[in-house]
């Protein structure tokens, strides 16, 4: 190639020193001094998403600070307000990003990957990455702007499909909005009724805006269509509405926002174009004599073409959303918070998994291996082994030649979960994979074993992987322990596979190859807890202790390498409880920044099996920072508990709910099934029934459920063995601990003695 004889950062270098710039090679190389030697350096899909992220962050420099007589959506409010906790200063910053209210909630079907978003005030974004649209009250001298209110309710509907509900009210006016996904000639369609009470002679307007909870998307084009009536924005989207408006108002950027332009006597127009991209337009809705009107406003989704089993395949609404959670594993407790988080994240969960597994609707609509595989691990304990199967047969397909199984470079878990979700779908189904499945999971099997031998034979760091990325926010590029956890994990479960099928040489290569792997980090944990002095486990060989370690929590939940209780990682735990736990959870100190839901729900599930109670206050901090629809993004600013890092509505931590609630009833520990073990002695306190289930196992589906009654606690199990009957532990707090034998019908449970 012509670029390896050119000295093209020699040049490079030279021009930008010409005009006055840094140089970025050294820059780099200083950067790449704080990380581990690598033969990889950053993802470029990081690198890539993060310039597209900076670089709406410097179209909101220019856009929104300027212009702060508009109405902006609600973080901008926040975030932009001096007396506000949100506040950021934006002296030094080339980009103006959201960084304190990355909060929003998904609407849409089962079946169709396709995810309008809402945000905390009910700016609804129909399309990825596109412009919103939202809704306003305005009177002569009163105006209702949702995005500058300081309070709203806000709900996620699920008895009748699945919506986001929105109220406000100010001085006597009353907005009330409902966003979701309809099915109309089986094609999705986004449709928000709105409702308003307010004086007569008032108006309800719906208004386009060009951004979203990201920041600016630029409108060129907005006509207005009378004889629909609908609004055709940038020639390609129709947002039809229920009734024709009493008028349509638009402005340019050079105009200023529509909402200064509301009672302009002008003639009116019929469309608007804007170069610079900020176009806004406004449909007006009197509100009559009686105050109180209803409108509604829909706009089709795009009908997208996917690739499903090797064919290509349009996608259709072709179930509800009461026939898409029948059958799935229910929860019943007479806690109604954490019974409508679980209800909540079983359809975020179903959502995100339509076609690709993605952890977000937003930001992190794109897949990784990580998130896919423990997201499927929750899929598989509601019992949908068939969205698993969908996701595991594409997983193939993105195997390299070697046997890496890539999504992001420089992630050395990748292999190890993808082969341990393999298994853990064959056990808990009971079924023989098909035959490219096996093919997959040898050559990735022999990946992790070529792979741990490129760092050598000496030192801390000898026989683990090479340094990478791995999780992203453990820190630097280093020899994380996390990923060595996984791969010993993926050769368990490729042994287990072999021995399945009568392969038996290769059984025993992959089990010997697993075994001096685990033997070779445990080595080396024992080494750098010594070094420590804590007797606790840090992140990587060298490493300090720090909040990174979170990592090593792998090897009890969900992998169970170690024992119950395993002191080094309470230990560790108890690192984090001194010096990474803010409002009683893990703040993540790395790259997050936050408070993280799905980290503090791995510890609770840790303590959980080494029976410590305080996981019971884990999972109520984690219950309390969920937003009121039930969401959580991937990390909660300390102060405002809105999101500070990444999507808004995070996938991950839906699935570790599901797991935990699911845990707290039915867990597996090693050849036995652990019943009742996480039940909260509040919820023993009053009648009624305590259930989770069906839920699948690696010995069969299983349901538990316990009658609280004034005579005491009784026990009914259902259960669908594959073979022979694993253990049953009945374990419930402040009850007397014992082995049951099935059938198990209406067994008194006796209270432990004091």
């Amino acid at each position: 190639m012509l670029s390896k004889w050119l000295p093209w950062k020699f040049l490079v270098r030279r021009a930008l020193r010409r005009h006055g710039f840094i140089d970025p090679f050294t820059v780099l190389a200083r950067l790449r001094r704080f990380a581990q030697p690598s033969a990889v350096q950053e993802p470029i899909e990081l690198i890539r998403a993060g310039i597209v992220f900076h670089a709406r962050g410097v179209l909101n420099a220019r856009a929104i600070q300027h212009n702060l007589d508009w109405v902006w959506p609600y973080w901008v409010e926040r975030q932009f307000r001096p007396d506000d906790p949100s506040f950021i200063p934006r002296a030094f910053s080339f980009s103006h990003i959201n960084l304190s209210h990355r909060n929003w909630t998904a609407v849409g079907q089962p079946d169709w990957p396709a995810y309008p978003i809402v945000d905390p005030r009910g700016l609804v974004t129909p399309l990825f990455d596109g412009w919103s649209l939202d809704a306003w009250i305005v009177g002569d001298t009163d105006i209702l702007l949702p995005s500058k209110l300081p309070e709203a309710e806000q709900v996620l509907r699920m008895d009748d499909g699945l919506a986001v509900l929105t109220h406000f009210e100010r001085l006597g006016q009353k907005l009330r909005s409902e966003a979701q996904v309809i099915a109309l000639d089986d094609r999705p369609v986004l449709q928000v009724q709105l409702t308003a009470e307010a004086a007569p002679g008032e108006s309800l307007v719906v208004a386009l805006r060009p951004y979203n909870p990201e920041g600016i998307q630029f409108i060129e084009t907005v006509d207005y269509v009378p004889d629909k009536p609908c609004l055709e924005i940038e020639k390609t989207h129709r947002l039809a509405f229920s009734e024709t408006p009493d008028r349509v108002v638009f402005a340019n950027y050079h105009e200023g926002d529509v909402l200064h332009h509301l009672n302009d006597k002008g003639a009116a127009r019929r469309g608007i174009r804007c170069p610079v991209g900020m176009a806004t337009a406004a449909a007006m809705f009197g509100l009559g004599r009686e105050g109180k009107h209803t409108i509604r406003w829909r706009l089709p989704l795009p009908v997208e073409t996917v690739e499903r089993s090797g064919a290509p395949y349009v996608s259709e609404v072709s179930r509800t959303w009461a026939q898409a959670v029948e059958g799935t594993a229910r929860l019943s407790v007479p806690d109604q918070r954490y019974q409508y988080l679980y209800d909540g994240a079983v359809r975020t969960l179903l959502l995100l998994s339509a076609d690709e597994i993605v952890p977000g609707p937003y930001t992190y609509r794109r897949f990784w291996f990580r998130d896919a595989s423990l997201m499927m691990n929750a899929l598989l304990a509601l019992g949908l082994p068939q969205r698993c199967a969908q996701a595991l047969d594409r997983f193939p397909s993105r195997q390299d030649r070697h046997g890496y199984f890539h999504s992001q470079e420089g992630e050395w878990d990748s292999n190890g979960q993808v082969l341990w979700i393999y298994g853990r779908y064959r056990r808990c189904l009971n079924q023989e994979l098909p035959n490219h499945w096996k093919h997959a999971i040898y050559k990735g099997a022999r990946w992790i074993g070529r792979k741990r031998r490129e760092t050598g034979s000496q030192g801390a760091h000898a026989g683990l992987f090479p340094p990478g990325f791995s999780a992203e926010h453990f820190g630097p590029i280093d020899w994380y322990y996390w990923d060595d956890l996984w791969g010993v994990a993926g050769l368990d479960a490729a042994a287990d596979q072999a021995a399945e099928q009568g392969d038996i040489d290769q059984a025993r290569r992959f089990r010997a190859e697993r075994d001096d792997f685990l033997a070779t980090i445990l080595h080396s944990l024992g080494a750098a807890a010594a070094a420590q002095g804590r007797g606790a486990w840090p992140a990587a060989p060298y490493r300090r202790m720090d909040s990174g370690a979170i990592g090593l929590l792998a090897a009890d939940y969900p992998l169970q390498l170690v024992e119950a209780g395993h002191e080094p990682l309470l230990r560790t735990i108890e690192y984090f409880r001194k010096h990474c736990f803010y409002r009683g959870a893990f703040f993540q100190d790395m790259i997050h920044s936050g408070i993280n839901a799905y980290l503090t729900l791995t510890i609770a599930q840790v303590l959980l099996r080494a029976g410590h109670p305080h996981y019971r206050n884990l999972i109520d901090a984690v219950a309390g920072m969920a937003s009121p629809t039930g969401q959580w993004p991937e990390a909660i600013h300390p102060h405002t508990t809105g999101g500070c890092m990444g999507d808004g509505q995070h996938g991950w931590a839906a699935a570790e709910w599901v797991l935990m609630m699911r845990n707290l009833f039915v867990r597996e520990e090693g050849n036995a099934l652990v019943l009742g073990s996480g039940l909260f002695p509040r919820w023993l306190d009053e009648e009624g029934e305590l259930a989770f289930g069906p839920t699948p196992t690696p010995w069969g589906p299983i349901q538990v459920r316990f009658a609280v009654r004034p005579d005491g606690l009784r026990l009914t199990v259902d259960a669908h063995w594959y073979g022979d009957a694993p253990e049953l532990r009945l374990a419930v707090p402040g009850h007397r601990e014992q082995t049951v034998c099935e059938p198990v019908r209406q067994l008194p449970i006796e209270r432990a003695r004091a």
